[in-house]
């Protein structure tokens, strides 16, 4: 009992910050949990949990010291592109975006810290990241929980599950890098002679870029 207890407390404690390489974790549980020695859905509850509660710390600290945190996003080009592109997508998409956002690779970090900065309503936000959350958790958790019905043996499922994280996790980073190769590319072209320099401010543009040129 109280190996679990403390099982359960290391997935919220894994969970709750952002960075935290936790997937061999979390597919290892999920093992346990076809095994019946955790309760699936007390871990499911757990990990969307935490990770939504780190998700609103994230957003409540942009939110209120808006101007420090831009200004660290602004620093490096790869985390202004990241500002400007995420910013962009929440205004136009909302609770959509912000789930799918959560898949890619610091995905989290940067939805909750722009939702921040742009003061996105509280109550949408809550909505979208404890549906990203949830769908996460479920995917994770499942990932050794489904292996391990495929597989009789809790080590193959634990590598099946692990590998197919890292292969999600590989696809996330392929799909970043070619939006941002993209962006690179549009403003490159925007910035040629002749292109009027306001020609990419779409629907929630005139916002994103408010924010990155403060």
């Amino acid at each position: 009992m109280d190996g679990t207890l403390a099982l359960y407390g290391l997935l919220a404690l894994t969970t709750l910050p952002p960075l935290v390489p936790n997937s061999a974790l979390l597919v290892s549980t999920g093992v346990l949990a076809s095994e019946g020695r955790v309760a699936l859905p007390l871990v499911l509850v757990v990990v969307a949990g935490s990770a939504l509660l780190g998700d609103v710390l994230m957003y409540l600290a942009a939110r209120r010291f808006g101007r420090p945190v831009r200004a660290w996003m602004l620093r490096r080009p790869s985390r202004r592109a990241a500002l400007a592109w995420t910013s962009r997508r929440i205004r136009r998409h909302g609770v959509p975006f912000m789930i799918a956002v959560r898949f890619l690779p610091s995905g989290r970090i940067a939805g909750a810290l722009a939702s921040g900065v742009l003061h996105y309503p509280l109550r949408k936000y809550l909505i979208g990241a404890g549906l990203a959350e949830s769908l996460w958790a479920t995917y994770s958790v499942g990932l050794g929980y489904l292996g391990s019905a495929a597989a009789a043996n809790p080590f193959y499922a634990a590598a099946i599950g692990i590998g197919v994280s890292v292969l999600v996790a590989a696809a996330g980073t392929a799909v970043q890098w070619v939006v941002h190769r993209r962006a690179l590319r549009a403003r490159a072209a925007r910035r040629a002679p002749g292109n009027p320099p306001c020609a990419d401010r779409g629907e929630g543009g005139d916002q994103a870029s408010s924010i990155t040129a403060a």
